[in-house]
């Protein structure tokens, strides 16, 4: 553990660490680094405080991490990420790794689970690819309005994508922190 970052300021910790603007931005609202862990909206900016002071989980956390994030993770409609597996090797994918996290799959296992969830994702991504030729061939035949009202809703789509990519990893986030202590909390009592 890196107990010299333990005991900064948020504004201190950003520039030991280099944090990245956006990281820098939130953690300069918050009092001390203990609230910035608290209340950190995300997941990848907690994996980070984690790495930088020496707090990272052990693989088998991070591996069964992984697969609760898939298994749990809310969309906006609704469902889980889990929901958007669609071929049975990915979803066979998730299993093994979560056998292979509590020490109920080979190595062997996991790297035949893996090489057919990348076959799954590669059919998928060729399938996506045609489709949105087809769809791009389709909308440059279209009319002006048509492509403005297209437009106006791909403008209100995106805008409701990042209200659910942000709540879902605040979702994330929320989890992390009961797998993993608040590393700042003693250093700033």
């Amino acid at each position: 553990m890196n107990n010299t970052l333990l005991n900064l300021t948020p504004e201190q910790f950003c520039d030991m660490t280099n944090a990245c603007s956006h990281g820098r931005k939130y953690a300069l609202t918050q009092p001390d680094m203990a609230a910035v862990w608290d209340n950190c909206p995300r997941v990848d900016w907690l994996l980070w405080m984690a790495e930088k002071t020496g707090c990272t989980p052990d693989d088998k956390t991070l591996r069964l991490f992984a697969v609760w994030c898939v298994r749990d993770t809310p969309l906006a409609d609704g469902r889980k990420v889990f929901d958007l597996l669609t071929d049975d090797r990915s979803k066979n994918a998730l299993v093994v790794a979560e056998k292979y996290a509590t020490g109920n799959a080979t190595d062997q296992e996991l790297a035949a689970a893996e090489v057919a969830a990348g076959d799954a994702a590669n059919a998928a991504g060729v399938a996506a690819r045609d489709a949105a030729g087809a769809a791009a061939g389709a909308a440059a035949g279209a009319a002006a309005w048509v492509a403005a009202g297209a437009a106006a809703w791909a403008a209100a789509w995106a805008a409701a994508w990042d209200a659910a990519w942000d709540a879902a990893r605040a979702h994330q986030a929320a989890h992390f922190r009961t797998l993993i202590e608040n590393p700042f909390k003693e250093a700033n009592q």
